[in-house]
């Protein structure tokens, strides 16, 4: 039986083995691997919104730097 590091989950403070083709980080825990595994992401509706964001604060730097004093 091969020995594998002992390592501590950074989210639950668990030990756990690491054993080769573990799916996630290094430093997590299987079970809290497969919990982020699962979270879903970004929805498109919270992007569209960061890219106006981001195109506002653009526009805004713009006029910042490049407005002519009066």
């Amino acid at each position: 039986m091969p020995n594998y590091p002992i390592r501590t989950c950074v989210v639950c403070r668990e030990e756990f083995e690491l054993k080769p083709g573990k799916p996630g980080f290094a430093n997590r825990c299987p079970s809290c691997s497969d919990e982020e595994a699962n979270a879903s992401p970004k929805s498109t509706d919270v992007l569209k919104t960061d890219k106006q964001a981001n195109a506002a604060r653009r526009e805004a730097m713009r006029n910042l730097l490049y407005r002519k004093d009066s």
